[in-house]
């Protein structure tokens, strides 16, 4: 997994940028991995989940699902990485926290880099 990520992951820094002021694709075999990533974590605020280390887990499976099915590359490949390595991060946080105050902290911010992901790729 560690190889996998390595790999696909040599372009990750910097701020996100539009394609020509338009979204980047994503290609159809990593989409459903965002996708259901966000659907665990809509969830989870839908029914005021506490438990953040089933919600972290789950998050992170989904992940290493999208990281294992990477087939882009190019300008848009690396642009999902400058959205992915902070995600992960945050998931990364998540797993780690260490009281149910400091989980929301990084919940809200994983929902945030939800948004920050609709707003630049589809």
């Amino acid at each position: 997994m560690i190889f996998l990520f390595a790999a696909c992951n040599s372009h990750h820094g910097g701020e996100l940028t539009l394609n020509n002021g338009q979204k980047w694709k994503v290609n159809a075999e990593m989409t459903p991995h965002i996708a259901k990533g966000h659907e665990v974590l809509t969830n989870y605020l839908a029914q005021n989940g506490t438990d953040f280390q089933t919600l972290a887990a789950e998050l992170k499976t989904h992940n290493n699902n999208l990281i294992k099915s990477c087939t882009m590359d190019g300008k848009s490949h690396d642009e999902l990485h400058k959205w992915l390595h902070p995600h992960m991060e945050l998931i990364g946080d998540l797993e780690d926290a260490n009281s149910p105050d400091e989980a929301k902290a990084f919940i809200a911010q994983i929902k945030q880099s939800f948004l920050t992901y609709s707003d630049y790729f589809e």
